[in-house]
């Protein structure tokens, strides 16, 4: 069974091994916080019992954003009056898109993943039912935990968490490790500054969980920042140009196949298409 490790004082990481997809766990002396809930019923249930491995303190869940590795969970970790928490953007497209996502993720995993589509079919979706417009405050007892709304990235419904007492921040996948950014819902002219807002709020000695892959630091945030600015221009200069989108992602710092869907993104927005 996947377990949780403590990575600071009494917050715990599972890095599950489908899609390398990490969820938190943090706890108070009242209730337990747990960010994210994985993508079907049977890796939420295996979540559970690793949660209950760590601590029986009633649950609170939060989502980072709508993106099924997320949020799928949630019906099945959350018991009756259990609340969750996620940003507004992300309360509306579970709550009136979320059969179409669904459909859609089932489509786009069937072919290379036919196991995990079946299963994403048959999730029950559970919408959050506590909403962050900006900032919210969550008190675990004795440990407060602060949400935020920094900016649109990789998607428009992007919570970060900061666990201020233990020198924590949760990025989601506003940050990534284990393999490119993912644009496909992305605001690619808009995530630089969102990370730059993300990257004020670290200090010298913050570990900051990616949404997918190992614990990194400041330093990989600026990197990646960096990085994404790059793109940036690359997309307002090919625009300008009239340049194709196919050559404008060959020069990304991210490579060519990960950026072409950022770089069409980029022109969507600049057209007003997005």
């Amino acid at each position: 069974m996947t377990k949780y490790v403590e990575i600071a004082d009494r917050v715990y990481l599972l890095r599950y091994p489908v899609l390398e997809v990490n969820v938190t766990l943090v706890v108070g002396t009242q209730t337990a916080l747990v960010v994210d809930t994985l993508a079907t019923a049977a890796q939420a249930t295996e979540l559970a019992r690793a949660v209950r491995a760590v601590t029986a303190k009633p649950l609170t869940i939060v989502n980072t954003h709508h993106h099924f590795d997320h949020c799928f969970g949630n019906a099945t970790l959350a018991g009756t009056g259990t609340p969750i928490w996620a940003h507004e953007a992300a309360v509306a497209h579970l709550s009136d898109e979320g059969a179409r996502w669904q459909r859609e993720w089932y489509e786009q995993c069937l072919d290379t993943e036919p196991e995990l589509a079946e299963a994403l079919a048959e999730v029950t979706i559970r919408v959050p039912d506590r909403v962050v417009h900006r900032e919210a405050s969550l008190d675990l007892g004795e440990r407060v935990v602060r949400l935020s709304f920094l900016g649109r990235g990789h998607t428009d419904a992007d919570l970060v968490v900061l666990v201020p007492d233990a020198d924590v921040l949760l990025a989601g996948d506003l940050v990534e490790e284990s393999g490119p950014p993912d644009f496909g819902d992305a605001y690619p002219l808009e995530w630089p500054e969102t990370l730059a807002a993300l990257t004020h709020r670290l200090g010298p000695t913050t570990v900051l969980v990616p949404g997918h892959g190992a614990p990194v630091d400041r330093a990989f945030a600026q990197a990646q920042h960096a990085a994404l600015s790059k793109l940036d221009w690359l997309i307002r200069d090919g625009h300008a140009d009239g340049a194709p989108a196919q050559a404008v992602a060959a020069h990304s710092p991210f490579g060519p196949a990960a950026s072409l869907v950022a770089v069409k993104r980029g022109y969507a927005e600049l057209s007003g298409r997005v």
